[in-house]
């Protein structure tokens, strides 16, 4: 599953927010919970803690993997909706038999279901194909149950062995919008199925269903075992009006219509899964389609409007399938791959197996696209594929072994696709947002401990978890990497595993013992803080590096740190291997004289906050002679500032035409606001970039930079951007040019006043919110209606600059409209936005109380956080 950020959807934002408007996915860093008493940091299964599950530690309860009494061996359920009532009405069949032990009940997961019936079926036939009419005929005997609106007991009548097939038929229906509360974590917005529109009442909108199933929703909409540690095969018939699309797992084996004008299709998944990977969606759509080689079908599902441009969106999935099934050694293991768009989805996305479903914001058209795909959260879905769907984490305290491998893998297909230095800057990215999470959170990767699986879902298992596989294949090079990767894969195929199954993986293909590593990465929290004092002995012809560990080391660990260091002397660059396991430890290496630079962790690969100073001229030296892109983005940082200095403004000119674009960007903005020696040239140069620049993120700094020049609202750049091919750039050159107020303002505003695009709507809406003009109240409201949530989040903060500086007729008539969004749009992040406007408005009387309100009744964890971080509760 991905999480719903920018780094997830592969979107370029920095440039955006430079601009001005505040990107919601910038609230994803408020997420992180506190840290927790170092001395739970680790627990052997096989010790005290797997025998006595009661134990709970400040982390939360222990969490052994779940006891299996039976195995599922297939499921097939028939269902039905009525979107009235927004409840399933279905008819599951499930084939199971003991594990190991003689039983006489069975217990599943079922969550606030009406139960209407269950039966025992005959043993001989094959359910799986059967027509539901033909299911009664095999009904042996009614079954005698206990439920208590979480799990139901079913009473089999006697003891059967392992060596026993049982089918139990369960009629019921589903009331996913009524589900019981009463636990501590229960989430009041997981509700395993979603409709969308369901009375067809929000223009706009499509009327559709969906299923989420991480971590235990699927419960929610069938009875099942619902564990990640359980697999079967299933048939779903699924009876909808004929006018929808439907897709779920496998193959679509036959549609058949009725005289009412319904249609019953039927999917069918015959290799086997996990419970929360199965998935049902109900809409209207347009479907584009590709073909691999050996004739894998792959299917893109997207709202109608976009048919035309599926391609554009989803069309290097082939290429991504080919490099994945090449570098992980199995060919992409499933009968066919579907992706799918759907409405205020509760994640990114999610990789059910056979048909991922993403959230809107991947739904774009083919010009918006030059500004940025989706290919990151598109290949992190598909990885999935392999890592956590061909095998499973038996547990969800296990969970970096689905979530490290598919955050990763967009590092993997970043590096392939483009090319190292993006992938780098994407690795930078990742590595950030996991220290900005650990300024409040240091928990282990692999928890045996936790409240809540979903606080699983963190910068820990994902970005952390991605850059320690970086390290580890740093360690044992790329042909060890890929090859342990393969032997863990086929040696858990359609299984589960735990984090010791992968380390012995990479210990029988290298044949070291890689204990130390798995110990102090995956199961001790933190991460090194490394400061370096450098020193140059000419007695010696030395240069000594004083090296500490300054993080706490009884909350973490001594870490033992395998790293290269560079040191250059007279132009010439020496590579040393060194061995970082001491709290104090000096490294020295032989220089004739004092050195140019010394780059410790010189392949920029380790997770760490690394402190070492360093002077000017070093730093000019690291940005003109390293070959890595960290080195030249660290120097350039260190650099910002001090255009003063004729030697960094040479470097930074340099820069400005770097062979990658996000130096290039870098550069261009150190000269905000520059009016120092050679200010002519350095114009000239930015100008240029802002015409010619290939990347749009450049050509957009680029005129950010040109406004921040004194009076400079009339350069001719601004009006000639209005006609890029980047919709970014159109809109950062729209706000600078409006900004001006030249005598084509409202002409040039009511141009682009009805883009398709809503970052340049945003730019009109911001010179509209300056004239406050009350007749432009409507405009405001019918733009946001059918923004996307991430651009009506944005879009809300320049309707708060209208409001401000609007009449207070105005803005009365604006708190309901606030407030019904901030009470009642499916997303969390809009929600906020909305309060956020609301508390412009704190004068008025009556509002601080709708704002109290809206904050008691919120019952989105998420939401809720950020309302304590900002000191609102």
């Amino acid at each position: 599953m991905s999480k719903p950020q920018a780094e997830m959807t592969g979107k370029r934002i920095d440039v955006s927010m430079r601009n001005g408007f505040c990107k919601f996915f910038g609230i994803a860093f408020l997420f992180a919970a506190f840290s927790v008493d170092a001395k739970d940091h680790f627990i052997e299964k096989d010790t005290l803690y797997r025998r006595n599950p009661g134990v709970i530690s400040k982390q939360g309860p222990y969490r052994p993997t779940r006891t299996l009494k039976h195995d599922l061996i297939h499921t097939r359920l028939d269902v039905e909706f009525d979107w009235l009532r927004q409840q399933v009405h279905g008819s599951a069949v499930i084939s199971f038999k003991p594990h190991f032990y003689s039983q006489n009940t069975i217990e599943l997961d079922a969550k606030g279901f009406d139960i209407k019936g269950i039966s025992q079926l005959d043993s001989f036939q094959d359910f799986g194909s059967a027509a539901p009419k033909d299911l009664t005929k095999h009904i042996s005997k009614k079954l005698d149950y206990t439920y208590d609106k979480r799990k139901i007991t079913i009473k089999l009548g006697k003891d059967y062995s392992a060596k026993d097939t049982l089918y139990v038929k369960i009629d019921y229906v589903a009331k996913p919008n009524d589900l019981p509360r009463d636990q501590q974590d229960d989430n009041p917005n997981d509700k395993g199925l979603y409709f969308i529109n369901a009375d067809g009442q929000e223009e706009g909108k499509p009327k559709q269903i969906w299923t989420q199933g991480e971590t235990s929703g699927s419960s929610c909409w069938f009875p099942t075992i619902d564990s990640p540690n359980v697999k079967f095969t299933q048939d779903v018939y699924i009876t909808v009006d004929s006018t929808y699309k439907t897709l779920s797992n496998g193959l679509l084996i036959s549609q058949e219509p009725d005289q009412s004008g319904q249609r019953t299709d039927h999917w069918k998944q015959t290799i086997p899964h996990a419970p929360y990977l199965t998935m049902l969606a109900v809409g209207d759509y347009a479907i584009a389609t590709d073909m691999m080689p050996n004739g894998l079908e792959l299917s893109y599902y997207v709202e109608p409007k976009y048919g035309g441009d599926a391609h554009a969106i989803f069309g290097r999935t082939p290429e991504m399938m080919a490099f994945f099934s090449n570098i992980f050694g199995i060919e992409y293991p499933w009968e066919k791959y579907a992706q799918i768009v759907v409405r205020d989805f509760v994640a990114g996305a999610m990789e059910n197996t056979t048909a991922t479903v993403h959230e809107e914001g991947v739904q774009t058209d083919a010009r918006s696209i030059l500004d940025g795909n989706s290919d990151a959260v598109i290949a992190h879905e598909l990885a999935h594929h392999w890592f956590g769907d061909y095998v499973t984490a038996e547990e969800w305290g296990q969970l970096p072994l689905n979530e490290s491998f598919a955050n990763y893998s967009e590092y993997l297909w970043s590096e392939y696709y483009i090319g190292k230095n993006e992938a780098d800057w994407q690795n930078l990215q990742e590595l950030k947002q996991y220290l900005t999470e650990a300024e409040t959170k240091q928990v282990p990767m692999i928890r045996y401990f936790y409240k809540d699986a979903e606080n699983m879902f963190d910068s820990h298992s994902y970005a952390k978890g991605g850059r320690i596989l970086h390290m580890l294949r740093k360690y044992v090079g790329d042909d060890a990497f890929f090859k342990s990767l393969q032997h863990y894969l086929k040696s858990h195929a359609l299984g589960t595993a735990e984090i010791s199954d992968l380390r012995m993986s990479f210990e029988k293909v290298t044949g070291e013992d890689l204990n130390w590593f798995f110990d102090q990465w995956f199961l001790r929290p933190g991460h090194p803080l490394i400061k370096i004092k450098q020193d140059y002995s000419t007695a010696t012809n030395k240069v000594q590096l004083k090296i500490t560990q300054a993080q706490d080391t009884l909350a973490t660990t001594v870490y033992r740190l395998p790293l290269k260091v560079d040191v250059w002397t007279g132009g010439k660059k020496n590579r040393y291997d060194v061995v970082i396991d001491k709290v104090n430890q000096t490294i020295e290496f032989p220089a004739a004289k004092k050195p140019d630079l010394v780059i410790f962790d010189a392949e920029s690969q380790l997770l760490a906050n690394i402190e070492q100073d360093k002077d000017r001229p070093e730093l000019v030296y690291q940005y003109n002679h390293s070959e890595q892109f960290l080195p030249k983005y660290e120097a350039l940082a260190a650099l910002e500032g001090k255009l003063q200095d004729s030697t960094v403004r040479n470097v930074l000119v340099k820069a400005m035409t770097d062979p990658f674009w996000k130096l290039r960007q870098m550069a261009i903005s150190n000269f905000a606001e520059y009016d120092g020696e050679g200010f002519a040239d350095i114009e000239k140069i930015i100008q240029s970039r802002a015409r010619t620049d290939r990347h749009p993120q450049v050509r957009a700094e680029a005129i950010i930079t040109l406004a921040s020049f004194g009076d400079n609202n009339n350069d001719p750049v601004f009006r000639e951007a209005l006609s890029d091919s980047s919709y970014q750039v159109v809109s950062v050159a729209l706000d600078k040019y409006l900004v001006g107020q030249p005598s084509d303002a409202n002409d040039v505003a009511a141009q682009f006043e009805d883009s398709p695009n809503d970052a340049i709507v945003a730019s009109v809406g911001n010179y509209y919110a300056g004239l406050a003009q009350p007749e432009r109240y409507d405009w405001f409201l019918e733009k946001m209606k059918r923004m996307k949530p991430s651009e009506k989040y944005n879009f809300l903060q320049v309707f708060g600059k209208y409001l401000i500086k609007s009449k207070q007729d105005v803005q009365r008539k604006s708190i309901p409209v606030l407030e019904g969004m901030a009470r009642n749009s499916p997303s969390y992040f809009v929600r906020f936005g909305a309060y956020q406007a609301l508390g412009l408005l704190t004068d008025i009387q009556g509002v601080p109380a709708i704002r109290k309100d809206i904050r008691a009744k919120e019952t989105e964890p998420k939401l809720k956080e950020m309302y304590t971080q900002f000191g609102e509760f």
